[in-house]
Formats: C-alpha cells, sequence, structure tokens
C-alpha cells in the first residue's frame, strides 16, 4: 500500500475540503511538528479522528520548526515526517505550512472541528475563530517529543514500560 497520496498541497486540500463540505463530511483538522512520532501523538491523531469523518492534519515546514524549536530540530525533515504521518490510518490529509502558526491554512480550510493538545489555553489556539468548534484533548502523561529526546541525550527520567 501506498500512502503518499496523503500529503497534499494546500490547494488541493483546499479542493477537497469544499467537495467534503458538500456531500456533508465531517472535516477536523489539527497541527503540529510530529518530529519523532510517539503514543501521545498517536492517541492525540485517533482522538481528533474519532470526532469527524476526515482528518486533515498541518505540519510546520523544517525552517518553521527552527524559528520556533531551535537550530537543532527538527530532527527529522519536512518530507519523512508528512510520510510518516501519511501512513497512519486515522490520518487523511497533510498539508505543510511555513508559517510560525496554522492560521492561514486555518483560514482557508475552515474545519468543523479544531483539535488541539490540552497544553494550549483556548485563548492559545490560533485559527479557531475559522472553526465550527475548538476542542482541547487531554495529553498523555510522560510523552513528548522533547521528553524522548532527553532521554537519548540521558538527561531525563524514563518515561515508558515495556512493550
Amino acid at each position: 500500500m501506498d500512502t503518499k497520496h496523503k500529503i497534499l498541497t494546500l490547494e488541493k486540500a483546499v479542493t477537497l475540503r469544499q467537495k467534503a463540505r458538500l456531500v456533508g463530511k465531517m472535516v477536523v483538522f489539527t497541527n503540529g511538528v510530529f518530529d519523532l512520532l510517539h503514543s501521545g501523538h498517536v492517541a492525540l491523531l485517533e482522538k481528533a479522528r474519532s470526532m469527524g469523518t476526515i482528518l486533515i492534519v498541518g505540519v510546520n515546514t523544517d525552517a518553521s520548526v527552527r524559528r520556533f524549536k531551535g537550530p537543532t530540530r527538527p530532527l527529522n525533515r519536512l518530507r519523512d515526517r508528512a510520510r510518516v504521518l501519511s501512513a497512519l490510518e486515522s490520518v487523511d490529509m497533510v498539508v505543510a505550512f511555513g508559517q510560525d502558526t496554522p492560521y492561514e491554512l486555518l483560514k482557508v480550510l475552515k474545519p468543523d472541528i479544531l483539535v488541539k493538545g490540552a497544553d494550549y489555553g483556548v485563548a492559545r489556539i490560533v485559527g479557531r475563530e475559522f472553526a465550527g468548534r475548538t476542542v482541547r484533548v487531554p495529553l498523555v502523561k510522560g510523552r513528548s517529543t522533547t521528553g524522548l529526546i532527553k532521554r537519548v541525550e540521558g538527561r531525563g527520567e524514563r518515561g515508558g514500560g515495556r512493550v
């Protein structure tokens, strides 16, 4: 199975979003860096997808990640992060954005539901005015990319059990 077809330009995503609206499909949007995919990401994406018919995931470009995470991030390039996300069953579309926030994506996609992790207060959720509603999803405790990086570097606690 080849899932690369899920990685779309903004123009293609807008076209598909408009078609979905015409046939009454519920479109959900979430975004992030998704640098090292972990169980917290999977839980968020599965929860987001369960709220609608189509899940669009906005992914920061490498340059936008460097601007807010620093020069050593991302660990994985955009094309690799997008490819991994596109392989997930819960993800229907992956769209990259180069701005610091997904504001412009949300402005044109106008999702029915915008999903963010509960670490974001409602006032900090960018673009919520373009969504039908905004939902904050609880995070999986002890699961974060920053935590994983610290563990690999030997600076953090062990945060998981056996698989």
